[in-house]
């Protein structure tokens, strides 16, 4: 053989070699990202199906049971812009690991806590890891995966893993918590582990960080503290108004809503001018003699004031004329209802019916299948039928699961509305989260991946929050009005402690509510979601500078 030829060979064998690397590397980072989302979803479900035995060995009070699942989403959603910005600006590898590993470690520290506040505490500071690892999460997919049907399987993957990890934190968790003697602290040791082996494979799997091509890379404090300090003391005020001790006409309660309200006002509008002033400044440096008014006033803004870029442009809600806004909306109110749907049911089976956690868990495990199969769905079909499909029934089969459950008859067989509703019950979250971010991910720039996750999973986090806030209230509302009609004064600091029939209306009061939630997101999507198919392999940022333009030549 000629060595020409030994050469060609060899070539051949170290190509084949690199496409190996490449494949194995592909698979570890789709893994990881996986597992990331796996870690944080079983964190909320194995607590959710835990709650009753914890609220039993804390004596925790029915009002403030809300906590420990509200405690990690509230801290995760008011942080997620601040840690999606600084991923995007010192590497989303980085911020991976370091979120991965507090979250490790406050999660170990949760199944350590003696008592509720303390454990409200360290949730709070374990949403915080998550707040760092999912919008790295999605950058890294989004980065690593061009438009096409690579990004829509690894994207269908990644939210896999919200049902997946939903499934395992419900079956593991309602096994670990029947069986162990640890009860509800075993579950944590769950999380524990499985964001161990998320980090190990990052750390083999992950490209190396690169420097953000941004030329200012300035971080806005000012608008980090207004959106974390202003959206902490509303969602506080949600949970807190009805223990607080005049409920929502104490003062404090009122004090911090307006405060809250006006921090986010003040967050939005800050926004808006600092996109302004760096839009008016790249005008005036690319054409001096533009001459925009802006680009004046904006001199000695930029001369006395800080004006770093913004964590989150205005102009990212209003690209695709609007859909991109919708698309936030809709993931907002779909949480509300899934998660408060969640939330309730499991307080139905054990509190109301009676169920030990492992029956309920029992009850549940449809929910896994029919999520790996709406992903499965997903990665096969997102190339051929339009979002605004999928996302209308998705939404609209979440919130019917809550309508069974706001019509059950509690004399009825499981297979009658239990079954059917734990059936179609995830399909609106995984269709709004694998399509979402999608769609999300084709309207943003490069530097921007992590940043427009970040606010897709605020969404989220607070609909999380918002949705068992506001059905709690509806329920806690219900069963005063019962009680007061039927002349009961009862210590309600469980729900467990009130006859059954007293109670079973306020429970479906609650489920009426989640229903609400989800038909207002299925509404939005009818009526204002204009969006085709998403799949196609024609990338689509070079729509975001065209949005982005229209924008500047109106200021001008």
């Amino acid at each position: 053989m000629s060595p020409k030829g030994e050469g060609d060979s060899h070539t051949t064998m170290l190509e084949h070699g690199k496409d190996a690397v490449s494949l194995w590397r592909t698979i570890g980072i789709i893994v990881s990202c996986t597992l990331a989302m796996v870690a944080n979803t079983a964190s909320n479900s194995a607590v959710a199906i835990s709650l009753p035995t914890m609220e039993q060995d804390l004596h925790i009070p029915q009002a403030a049971l809300q906590w420990v699942v509200s405690a990690n989403p509230l801290s995760s959603g008011c942080l997620l812009l601040l840690f999606g910005r600084l991923a995007d600006l010192y590497g989303k590898k980085k911020a991976f690991l370091i979120g991965s590993l507090w979250f490790l470690v406050f999660s170990l520290g949760c199944a350590f806590s003696q008592n509720p506040v303390t454990l409200d505490i360290l949730r709070g500071f374990q949403g915080l890891g998550n707040a760092a690892t999912i919008p790295a999460a999605l950058g890294t997919l989004a980065h690593s995966f061009p438009p096409g049907r690579s990004r829509a399987l690894a994207f269908a993957t990644f939210s896999a893993g919200a049902p997946l990890g939903g499934g395992a934190g419900l079956v593991l968790g309602g096994l670990l918590t029947e069986l162990t003697s640890q009860a509800w602290r075993a579950p944590f040791y769950l999380s524990c582990g499985i964001t161990a082996l998320s980090m190990f494979g990052a750390m083999l799997s992950f490209n190396r960080d690169q420097p953000s091509s941004e030329e200012d890379r300035r971080v806005d404090w000012i608008g980090a503290f207004l959106v974390t300090a202003g959206l902490v003391l509303i969602v506080f005020v949600l949970g807190q108004g009805e223990v607080a001790p005049e409920q929502w006409s104490t003062p404090y309660i009122i004090a911090c809503l307006i405060v809250g309200i006006i921090l986010v006002i003040l967050f939005l509008v800050w926004q808006y001018h600092l996109e302004r002033v760096q839009d008016a400044a790249a005008r005036t440096r690319d054409y001096p003699s533009s001459g925009s008014r802006y680009a004046s006033l904006s001199h000695l803004a930029l001369r006395w004031i800080p004006t770093p870029p913004p964590i989150m442009k205005m102009s990212l809600w209003t690209r695709a004329h609007g859909g991109v806004a919708v698309v936030f909306c809709v993931a907002f109110l779909n949480w509300c209802c899934f998660q408060g749907w969640i939330y309730w049911v499991v307080l139905y089976y054990q509190n109301y019916v009676g169920y030990s956690a492992l029956r309920c868990v029992v009850r549940l495990l449809p929910m896994i299948f029919t999520g790996l199969a709406c992903n499965a769905f997903i990665a096969l079909f997102v190339n051929h039928i339009p979002m605004t499909i999928l996302v209308a029934c998705g939404t609209a089969l979440t919130a019917c699961a809550a309508l069974l459950f706001a019509l059950i008859n509690p004399n009825a067989v499981y297979w009658a509305f239990g079954f059917p509703s734990a059936i179609i019950a995830v399909v609106g979250a995984d269709f709004v989260f694998a399509c979402g971010t999608m769609y999300v991910a084709k309207k943003c720039l490069p530097h921007e991946q992590s940043v427009g996750g970040a606010v897709f999973q605020t969404m989220t986090q607070l609909g999380t929050a918002l949705g068992v806030t506001v059905s709690t209230v509806v329920f806690d509302r219900v069963l005063e009005s019962r009680e007061a009609d039927n002349g009961f004064n009862v210590d309600n600091s469980t729900a467990s402690t009130e006859p059954q029939w007293l109670t079973f209306p306020a429970y479906k009061a609650a489920m009426w509510t989640c229903f609400a939630f989800g038909m207002c997101a299925c509404f939005l999507t009818i009526i204002f979601l204009r969006v085709g198919v998403i799949g196609h392999g024609d990338a689509t940022p070079a729509e975001v500078p065209e949005d982005v333009e229209e924008q500047k030549n109106s200021d001008k």
